[in-house]
Parts: structure tokens; C-alpha cells; sequence
């Protein structure tokens, strides 16, 4: 029998949702959720992806670092909580919230398998890498992780929307930015990174065991940023993808989440 197919339309909070869940969904991520550690930055994606693995809702402002917001649309201080007024970095330890513990810390901690979840600013798809834009001068949180990922063994788990494809080579921006130095001061670096990519893609093979490809991009009114999907597969597998699809579509938009609270 034939493949068949359907095409949807996500929002970028739809899409983050449907990440989120997919994350959630990851063998790798429930094993060490049950068993060992898992530890989420902070960031907008990874605000819902803590949801998920929280089973309840957060306040997402409170959980988020850097963010890019419109001009002459609301200032960050209208949008988000931070300092004393943010939430701390959650890691689990099996399946419950260790108090006190950072990301940064917690690394020193895991064992081969366990999983550190990181948001990003950019994705260079074709490529497999995904991109996070420091300020800080020590490389921020992915500056102090990347070293045990490496040397523990650790699963860097990269949730990123398809909205964020940038032109070009990723690599080759990067090292432009890193280049100008001086000249770029006041811009963030750059830092193309590696791991388990998860975009809509990935998070619906996982939900429903079909394949999504990619086939259009933005809209308007409420649908910027959009991405339109096809999705491939066998009925079984289209069936459920259309309820994983209609199970998130309608997520509110971040600001109508936020604003509301």
C-alpha cells in the first residue's frame, strides 16, 4: 500500500509545544529521567519542555535568559522575570527536582547517558548544528557544560524550532563574528554546536512514527513564523500524527501565555 500523506500548519508556540513533547517522548530522556539525571536549561522552548516533564504548567517568564523581542513591541522587562524574581534551573535527579543545583553544577555529577537539555538561537539543518548566541564572556551555560558532554559522555539535547534556519553556513558565520572582533563588539558570539537536534521533525517521527518534511515557512496574522509540514507515513501512522497535530494546535502564542499572568 501506498504512503499517504497531509500537510499541517504550525505556529511557532504550537511547534514548541510539539517539540517539547517529543523531548519528553525521547527513550534516552525517559531512561535517564527515571534513573538518572536530566538537566533543563533555561530558555523559551525549554520552558515547555519542563512542563512536560513536570506535568504541570510554569510560568514560562520566569524560565527563560536571553530572547529576541520586536522592536517597539514590549520591552524585555514587560515580558520576562529575572533575577530574584526568575525560577531556578531545574535538574532531575530519577524523576525528582534536586533544590539548589544549576545546570553548570549538575554536569559534574551525571554519569555516561545522562542528559543535558539546551535551547538554541539558530539551526543550520542540512548541517546538524545548532546555534547559541553568548553574551556571556565565559561562554554562559552551554560554555560550562560542553566540556563534561564531552568527556562524560553526556546527551546534549538540542530543541529548536524549524523557524530558526538561518542562511548560509552556520560555521562560516561564526568564525566571521569571532573574526571582526573588536568590530563586532556588542553583537554575541556565534557558537555552532552539536547533539540530539530535535525539531517538529524529529518530535512527530518520534509521537507517531511518521516522517515530516518541510515544505513551507511563515504567514500572517498570528501565523509568523509559521512552518507548513508534510507529513508521510502509513495510515496508522498519519492517524496519529493528526491527533499528536490537533492536540497542540491552539497553543496560546508566548506573550498571550505570559501577558495573562
Amino acid at each position: 500500500m501506498p504512503p499517504m500523506c497531509a500537510d499541517f500548519v504550525l505556529t511557532v508556540s504550537e511547534s514548541k509545544r510539539l517539540i517539547a513533547r517529543g523531548v519528553a517522548a525521547l527513550d534516552f530522556v525517559q531512561r535517564a529521567f527515571r534513573e538518572g539525571m536530566v538537566a533543563v536549561g533555561k530558555g523559551t522552548t525549554n520552558a515547555y519542555v519542563l512542563e512536560e516533564l513536570l506535568g504541570r504548567r510554569v510560568e514560562k517568564e520566569r524560565y527563560c535568559l536571553g530572547a529576541t523581542l520586536p522592536s517597539g513591541g514590549p520591552q524585555r522587562g514587560e515580558v520576562f522575570r529575572d533575577g530574584e524574581d526568575s525560577l531556578p534551573e531545574v535538574v532531575f535527579k530519577e524523576g525528582q527536582p534536586v533544590e539548589g543545583l544549576t545546570v553548570v553544577e549538575s554536569v559534574g555529577q551525571m554519569q555516561p547517558g545522562d542528559v543535558v537539555i539546551k535551547g538554541a538561537n539558530a539551526l543550520d539543518y542540512d548541517r546538524r548544528l545548532a546555534g547559541i548566541l553568548v553574551g556571556h564572556p565565559m561562554g554562559g551555560t552551554i560554555g560550562g557544560v560542553i566540556g563534561a558532554v564531552k568527556g562524560r559522555k553526556l546527551r546534549l539535547v538540542l530543541p529548536v524550532g524549524l523557524e530558526k534556519q538561518i542562511a548560509g553556513d552556520m560555521e562560516e558565520a561564526a568564525a566571521l563574528l569571532n573574526e571582526l572582533g573588536a568590530a563586532a563588539q556588542g553583537s554575541p558570539s556565534l557558537w555552532p554546536v552539536q547533539g540530539d537536534i530535535i525539531t517538529e521533525i524529529e518530535a512527530l517521527q518520534v509521537l507517531s512514527g511518521a516522517d515530516a518534511l518541510q515544505i513551507g515557512a511563515g504567514g500572517v496574522c498570528g501565523a509568523e513564523g509559521a512552518v507548513r509540514l508534510l507529513i508521510i507515513g502509513t495510515e496508522d501512522q498519519l492517524a496519529r500524527a493528526r491527533q499528536i497535530v490537533e492536540a497542540v494546535q491552539g497553543e496560546p502564542s508566548f506573550w498571550e501565555d505570559v501577558g495573562a499572568h
